[in-house]
């Protein structure tokens, strides 16, 4: 199997390994303690003298103009819309949450001064019932905004001002006027013989506008849901009772608010119609006075009825006037034939329509002269004496009905005049009742209107009347403020859930800073993410002052890991010539000294002969840690010829089969002396004669000495120590794998955290040993 086979990294994602994370937050399992500790304890601190707040609330029902009837009922003035009682649900939200019904509200409870109680620790709002006194104000100047006064009762008749301010003391009788600088207010026993226990109180004035700013931002009003007209008022206050009276003082300010402009609008509107109902009577007295005179000054009573009778009365008139026509002409016609002499022997025709009994008795007469006349004519001639008499009798007949004639015509011509003249009279009296008819019309008409006005609003100023005094609220309360039992604030569990979530975050969040802030390595995930370089195994702290801690019998950690890392080696060089491993790292102090030493002594426990070579010229440490004698070394052995190889091996007693060579001397120029010849002499003869040799150089990150051995070295294990060696200097191992600098570069993550899940009573090889800590995956990997 070769090192490419055995080094073969995972192809897919990298995934959270949950039990490492938690590992290393384990780490610092006692911050957590101390953190729970104290957060629990400040907790409790919390809720022994935090303030608890309770929540009021009440509901109330709002007729609104789109879900609900009218709660009034009221239709007066429906049809002019001036009394329309149904409320918009969003406008009266913003109603009640107006800061001038809020201090209306604050007024009315005379909340000018908050009470207060001293406690060992803090001061406890007081109201109502548990508050010994009252105070009256007076007046109230803006200095006294925000003051605090200590008040002591000292009897029954006497307290004591005391101002936190200036220190100043006074003292006064109950019921006596106070007047200060910054108002003048009356002080009172409240009668509460339950309060009268507490002998001193802490009074503290408000600015109204502030003060009602600051339950305004504490106020919630909200429907129940959408299609409902119900509101929920809600306040968090810290006094139950203080709250409970705010909120009822405000529905109750606010349906009087709503009642006192509908009394408004009602006794305006009253006071209106009054005024025109005064207005109107003048006006309707003047008009049905028009009237009057207009039909008197007109001869009318009824225009209708007057009109028809002139109709009927010029009618008739029109009747007679023919009816007299025809009589003239009759007599005309009458007339005109007696006066024809041919006509003086005839009968004379009927007078017809004349009614005349003179005329009458005359033209019979005259026509029974007439015929018996033709009678005698017809037995005698008409020269007898009788016929000559009745001649002249018809002659004298003749001369009388025309003379009747004439007399009846000309009385029949001057009733027909008169007739005509009435007539007339009648006719022009008919022509003129339209005229008269329209201008009555129009005066009947205003009276009409001012009438019916008249009527109309005397009947609605009863109405309004009766509205004014039988105001209803737009609004019902279904349920009164109410507080809970317990408080919403703070709540025990929520505060004690948070404060074991601080407990924990907050050293969780220290110990993640910390981590993030860390730029040196922390755990082998920060070197696979970094290089794909080899990674050979993992050496955990050792405690012991002792540099060598692989032995025989030793079966700690550390030297279990150091075997693990002996056997990883053995199957990443398995079928190559491994003679030469060469340990370096990028900086001073990564433990490249401490791990040559016991590699070198693992490799001893199988029977191999190891030697180790001090080429750190620089920093010589080896010997130091052998606790050997620094004497002759590499450095005397390069620069002279008579110094052997025997000459600087030396035994290490405590290892059997292991030696060391010393740096020696440090010399002014150590990298040119690396650069000797005598350095490949000096490591083909230790090849030939050990099994292993293990050259400790110095650091690649500082000095340029190991890239000089580099060509010498058969394997290369660079050094990389946890919470030491930076992240950056990880670029330093990464160029070297992927530039080929070295040979068989391969990394041992030093002074790892060794859990207690990873101590062993025995030792165990690569196929024992737990895989969450090497994490090698058999396959293939470029070196």
């Amino acid at each position: 199997m070769t090192e490419r086979d055995f080094f073969q990294f995972e192809a897919e994602n990298e995934e959270i390994d949950i039990k490492a994370l938690i590992v290393k937050y384990l780490r610092y399992w006692y911050l957590f303690v101390v953190g729970v500790i104290l957060s629990v304890t400040i907790a409790y601190l919390y809720l022994r003298y935090a303030t608890p707040q309770y929540s009021v609330s009440a509901t109330l029902l709002i007729k609104d103009d789109k879900k609900g009837p009218d709660l009034a009922d009221n239709a007066v003035f429906s049809d002019l819309d001036i009394f329309n009682s149904k409320k918009n649900i969003d406008n009266e939200i913003e109603v009640l949450k107006s800061k001038t019904l809020m201090q209306r509200v604050l007024s009315e409870l005379e909340l000018y001064v908050t009470y207060y109680k001293k406690g060992r620790v803090k001061e406890t709002e007081i109201f109502g019932s548990k508050v010994p006194i009252k105070l009256i104000v007076a007046q109230l100047d803006s200095a006294a905004f925000n003051k605090r006064v200590t008040l002591h009762i000292l009897d029954n008749n006497k307290y004591e001002l005391e101002d936190e301010e200036s220190g100043s003391k006074s003292v006064h009788q109950f019921g006596q006027q106070v007047k200060m600088p910054y108002g003048a207010f009356t002080i009172v026993t409240s009668g509460n013989k339950s309060a009268y226990s507490l002998t001193e109180l802490i009074l503290q004035f408000h600015d109204f506008r502030k003060l009602a700013e600051g339950f305004n931002k504490g106020l919630k009003v909200e429907p129940v849901n959408k299609n409902a007209s119900v509101l929920t008022l809600s306040l968090t206050s810290a006094v139950p009772e203080k709250g409970k009276a705010v909120i009822n003082k405000l529905i109750e300010v606010y349906n009087k608010e709503a009642v006192e402009d509908k009394n408004l609008i009602a006794g305006n509107t009253i006071e209106f119609i009054d005024e025109r109902l005064s207005f109107l009577t003048s006006e309707l007295s003047d008009v049905e006075k028009d009237v009057e005179q207009y039909k008197r000054k007109n001869e009318l009573t009824d225009v209708s009825s007057e009109a028809k009778l002139y109709l009927e009365r010029a009618s008739k008139y029109n009747e007679q006037l023919a009816q007299f026509e025809i009589q003239i002409d009759v007599l005309n016609s009458l007339e005109s034939y007696l006066k024809k002499q041919n006509n003086q022997f005839e009968l004379v025709p009927s007078t017809l329509n004349i009614q005349d009994p003179t005329l009458l008795g005359l033209t019979t007469k005259f026509n029974e002269l007439q015929l018996e006349r033709e009678r005698m004519l017809r037995n005698t001639t008409p020269s007898n004496p009788l016929v000559l008499n009745l001649n002249e009798q018809l002659a004298n007949l003749r001369v009388n009905i025309l003379e009747n004639l004439g007399n009846i015509k000309q009385g029949l011509i001057i009733t027909k005049n008169n007739l005509q003249a009435s007539s007339a009279q009648f006719r022009s009296r008919i022509n003129e009742v339209p005229s008269i008819e329209r201008e009555l019309l129009e005066i009947n008409r205003q009276q009409g209107i001012k009438e019916g006005l008249y009527l109309y609003l005397l009947q609605k100023r009863e109405e309004s009347a009766l509205s004014l005094a039988a105001s209803v609220s737009n609004s019902r309360v279904i349920d009164p403020a109410i507080a809970p039992d317990d408080p919403v604030s703070p709540k025990k569990s929520l505060v004690y859930l948070i404060a074991l979530l601080i407990g924990l975050g907050i050293p969780f969040a220290g110990i993640y800073i910390k981590y993030l802030l860390n730029d040196k390595i922390e755990d082998r995930k920060d070197v696979e993410r970094t290089t794909k370089t080899p990674i050979l195994g993992e050496i955990a702290h050792s405690n012991s002052v002792e540099a060598i801690v692989v032995a025989k019998d030793n079966r700690s950690p550390v030297a279990e890991m150091f075997r693990l890392v002996r056997t990883n080696l053995q199957f990443a060089t398995a079928g190559k010539d491994n003679k030469v491993i060469l340990v370096t790292s990028s900086m001073t102090g990564e433990g490249k000294t401490f791990f040559s030493i016991n590699l070198a002594s693992s490799l001893t426990l199988t029977g191999k002969k190891v030697v180790i070579l001090g080429f750190d010229l620089r920093k010589p440490r080896l010997m130091q840690e052998l606790n050997l004698p620094d004497g002759t070394g590499i450095s005397n052995y390069l620069i002279s010829d008579t110094v052997s190889v025997d000459d600087i091996v030396k035994p290490v007693d405590a290892v059997p089969g292991l030696y060391a060579v010393g740096s020696g001397p440090v010399p002014p120029n150590p990298a040119e002396l690396m650069m000797s010849h005598k350095v490949d002499q000096l490591l083909n003869v230790l090849k030939e004669n050990f099994d292993y040799v293990i050259i400790d150089t110095a650091p690649v990150g500082q000095v340029a000495d190991a890239y000089t051995l580099s060509g010498y070295a058969d394997t290369t294990i660079y050094m990389v120590r946890y919470n030491y060696t930076p992240k950056a200097h990880l670029e330093i191992v990464d160029s070297i794998y992927t530039s080929k600098k070295f040979k068989h570069p391969m990394i041992v993550l030093n002074d790892a955290v060794v859990e207690n899940s990873y101590s062993y009573g025995y030792g165990y090889g690569y196929e024992e040993a737990p895989k969450s800590m090497w994490n090698f995956k058999r396959g293939k990997v470029g070196v």
